[in-house]
């Protein structure tokens, strides 16, 4: 069976690999490895989405399916007086996050390994963060914008970026249907940017 980045204990092995880059301005430095998404670099959709991400300083963030953890890392950067929580399904990938975090100074987030919205059951959260597992399939990405609606505060946004050759047109059309409303906030490289607002968020 075909391992992916979404597997709960990735058994592929490989060299660790650490760069540097800059986003949001801050300089950042990450650690990666085998067997989580995008090892090698930020890639565009992710880099498109920390561009157009609305954070204000004391938002509560939760980057859903955190990988590595720059979303977080720069979430918690633009928060500086929030809290950010990184969550993913991927032990490995957690551990990169929590790594990166401590590596980044960032002290005010944390990094938590479980399957979609669990680890945060009962949280409300004024901005989520997506970068959804296409290859995990419709019904897994279609029941993460199902469930986000209810860990909103008032004020949330829940964000989502994807490529627009793997169907992200279909999943802003799900986000419409379970929050009211979508709005493209970003298109470039061949990706595209949503945001729902919670706004009367349907029952």
């Amino acid at each position: 069976m075909t391992e992916h980045y979404f597997t709960k204990h990735p058994a592929s092995r490989g060299g660790r690999a650490t760069f540097t880059v800059t986003l949001r301005g801050h300089e950042l430095h990450l650690t990666t490895e085998a067997g989580v998404f995008s090892r090698s670099r930020v890639d565009p959709g992710t880099r498109l989405l920390i561009r157009r991400l609305e954070i204000d300083p004391t938002d509560t963030v939760l980057d859903l399916g955190c990988g590595y953890g720059v979303v977080g890392v720069v979430a918690a950067m633009l928060a500086p007086q929030g809290r950010v929580t990184l969550v993913d399904i991927n032990q490995r990938a957690v551990a990169l996050a929590q790594e990166n975090l401590r590596a980044n100074g960032v002290e005010n987030a944390d990094a938590i390994q479980g399957d979609a919205f669990a680890p945060v059951a009962g949280r409300r959260f004024n901005v989520i963060a997506l970068n959804p597992p296409i290859r995990a399939g419709n019904a897994v990405v279609h029941r993460l914008i199902g469930q986000a609606r209810d860990h909103f505060e008032p004020d949330g946004r829940f964000y989502l970026v994807g490529r627009t050759q793997q169907g992200v047109v279909r999943l802003a059309a799900k986000m419409a249907e379970v929050f009211g409303q979508v709005h493209e906030v970003a298109k470039g490289g061949g990706y595209r940017v949503y945001v729902s607002l919670y706004l009367d968020v349907p029952a």
